[in-house]
Parts: structure tokens; sequence; C-alpha cells
């Protein structure tokens, strides 16, 4: 791959542009520091023979086949499980790795579905253009368009910046076409999943330094801080560590007489225009109430809230997302009003998080009565943090220690202080 020992011959990644291993399982090396000659490679791109340094352009590809479906292979280990064993769980060298496409969800090639009967591109010819395309960058193209969040290490940031080159030299081969912020967004979005798929695998392997996997970008100097999460680990049933996009809020509603506890999602947007319209049809009764209690008091303490921004002069569209038996959304004030903050004030809620809570007209929280079967129904749908009323903390000295050691349980008095806590850092 890299040098002939015996006749000084420079290796594959020396001659070609791309080397790709097929059933990297059955890769060995017959060098005890093979693997950290490709570790040195890929970091730098060069690799010493004596007292001879050597660099080279050959790309690294490794391909590999589950023996299970993606979901068991995520609960036995994790997805660089078909990598030799000398490499499986070397956290070192999948950091130097630039993203990790997921092959599962790529459709066996069908010829009436996926090739033309239009005329192609002679595949020497296409190979010789991207060759060429390999002297010319895109990063460039996204100083000042594009920022990213603060989990992402300098690895990180490189990967993803070599992903966005490559995808960008794909669609706009001329260096002097115009990059549309639609498609640069597309590709920021594609490459930062597919290097977050690798730190997910670290982190699972168990290195603390790589724990913080929320990617986050925002495109323009003023833009919305959006995250990115890998599709495998997402569950629309339970609630993810992410923070969710403006406007979005996990809540849990405390039943009544005839509904138990219930998991819901309030999903707000933003425009011009007044008012506040519920796009459930029709509108269960119990939200409607919650939901004008929350606007009411947003229009009441809108300085105290969100600032200089008047709330009179946007129309708010809600939702409400039902994830149990329960769906009148009875006792949601607190969300729904939370919801609305984050939509105008453009700012995410922490991830992993849920919020309890009713208002009255008069702007005070409703008391909680079944704190524990609250917290309980939290833990269980995935939550990590639980914000509550102050008046339900002694209720929660009856809660399980399983429990209490899985959820941070934050209080608050009152609207203003539960936004507070509730808005990302």
């Amino acid at each position: 791959m890299f040098v002939n020992n015996a006749n000084g011959q420079r290796g594959l990644v020396c001659q070609y542009d791309v080397v790709c291993f097929d059933e990297i399982s059955g890769v060995s090396f017959d060098q005890k520091d093979g693997v950290n000659i490709m570790k040195g490679y890929m970091e730098s791109g060069e690799f010493s023979r004596g007292k001879e340094s050597i660099r080279a352009d050959g790309g690294v590809i490794m391909v590999g086949n589950f023996e299970v479906d993606v979901q068991h292979q995520q609960r036995v280990g994790h997805l660089f499980g078909p990598m030799p064993p000398e490499m499986r769980d070397d956290t070192a060298l999948m950091d130097r790795i630039h993203s990790y496409i997921p092959g599962w969800e790529f459709p066996k090639i069908q010829p009436k579905q996926h090739l033309t009967d239009h005329f192609g591109l002679v595949s020497d010819f296409l190979s010789e253009c991207w060759h060429r395309l390999r002297d010319q960058g895109r990063v460039n193209k996204l100083q000042g368009r594009v920022h990213f969040g603060g989990a992402l290490s300098g690895r990180d940031t490189n990967g993803v910046n070599k992903s966005v080159s490559g995808l960008m030299k794909l669609l706009y081969p001329d260096p002097n076409m115009p990059i549309e912020d639609a498609d640069l967004e597309w590709a920021v979005k594609l490459a930062m999943e597919a290097r977050r798929r690798v730190k997910e695998q670290q982190k699972r392997i168990g290195s603390a330094e790589f724990r913080n996997t929320q990617f986050s970008f925002s495109m323009g100097e003023s833009g919305v801080e959006r995250f990115v999460s890998t599709p495998e680990l997402q569950s629309e049933d339970s609630i993810s560590t992410d923070p969710l996009p403006p406007g979005q809020v996990w809540a849990i509603g405390p039943g009544g007489q005839d509904e138990n506890v219930g998991m819901f999602r309030i999903d707000v947007n933003s425009g011009p225009g007044s008012g506040v319209r519920i796009l459930n049809q029709p509108p269960p009764g119990p939200f409607k109430e919650s939901v004008k209690y929350a606007e009411q008091n947003l229009y009441a303490r809108a300085k105290h809230l969100v600032g200089d921004r008047d709330p009179r002069e946007h129309e708010f569209s809600i939702q409400l997302r039902a994830f149990d038996a329960a769906k009148a959304g009875a006792g949601l004030g607190v969300p729904a009003l939370l919801a609305l903050c984050s939509a105008l004030l453009e700012k995410n809620l922490k991830g992993g998080l849920v919020v309890v809570g009713a208002l009255n007209l008069g702007g005070s929280v409703d008391p909680v009565h079944n704190a524990v079967n609250i917290a309980e129904a939290a833990a269980a749908k995935g939550a990590t943090a639980l914000l509550m009323p102050i008046s339900a903390r002694k209720q929660l000295f009856e809660l399980p220690d399983e429990i209490a050691t899985k959820l941070d349980i934050q209080f608050y008095a009152d609207s203003r202080e539960a936004l507070l806590k509730a808005l990302l850092d």
C-alpha cells in the first residue's frame, strides 16, 4: 500500500487518486506498526521509509459489511465493528476518518430505476475530470457564509471541510460558478452527519474526550444555529440529547381524571402577521385552553420574556404532536409559552429537556400533583433533564433512586425563570 521494502517501489497511495479496501474485515498488516503508519498517513499525507519521508495524495476508502442489521449492530457494539481487530477499537485512527457513509441507506441498483437511456460520459474521461478537480478547493466558499458550532474539534472541522469541498466540486465543477445557499447548506448537513457518525462511535467505545457530539452550524452572521444528527440514532417517540430547532419543545402533560400522563411535542413557527393559529383540526379543547393562556402571558409579559421583540407583530402557527394514548394536551401552558418564545427569539432549547407546567391567565403556575409519575415517564422516554414547578419539589423525595440518577431535575418559580433555564446557553 505504501512502499515495497524489497525494491523500494512506491505503493498504491502514490500511484492512484483513491485506494479502496473491499471487505475491510479481511485486511491484515504484515508489519506490527502498520496501523501507526496508516494513522500517520491519514493525518499528514506522509509516511516514512527509513530516513526518507514520502508524500502521497491517494485517498483511502474502507468498505465493510455488518453480519446483522444496523439497530442490532448498535446494541451489540458499534458501527466500526467490520474493521480488522487491530483497527476496530482504535479511536485515534477513527478520529482521522473524514466521513462515514451509511451504506445501508443505498438502494440496490435497479437498471430500470437507476440507469439512464440518455448519453453519458466515458468513464475514462469522467475520471480524468475528477482527477483534475482534485487540484482545486472549495473551502474558501464556506468562509463568511457558514459558521460551525463549538462541538467541532479541529479534526471534525477538517473532515467536514473536506467533504463539503468535494460535494461542491461535483455540483459546481467551475470554480467561478456562484454557489447557492440551499446547496451549500445541504452539503454542510451531509458532511456533518457523516463526520458525526464517526464521533458517535468513538463516544460509544467510551472515550470521554469525544462525548460532545452535538454538531451544529449557522448560515450567515446572524443565522439560526442548526443541529445535525445521524438518522440511525433518532427515534420518533424518544427524546434526543440534541437541541430541537427554535420553536420546538418536549412536554409532558399531567393527565387528569380521564387521561394518563402523556408525552407531547409542541412545534411553533413564527412569521409576519398577528395571532396564534393551531394547526391541529379540530384542536383539542384542553390544548386550545393551554395555548390561549400561553398567548396571553406572552403578550402581557413580552418585555420580560422576549425583550424588544413584539409578539403582536408576529403570527404563530402551533402544532401538538402526541406520542402516547393521551391526546388532549391539558396543562401544557408553560411548554407552549416556551415554544412561542423560542420561535420568536430564534433560539434553541436545551437538548434532552422535558418541560412540565400549567399556566393560568394571571401568569402564575398551577401546582403539579403527580410529579413522580411525570418524572418516571420522562425517564422512560429518554429525557436527561426535567424542568418542573417548584411546588413539585417535595413530592420528588419519593422518586426511586434509579430514576433520580438518570434525570437532572430543575425547578422554576415563574415562566421567565423557566425560559432562562430552558434556553440553550
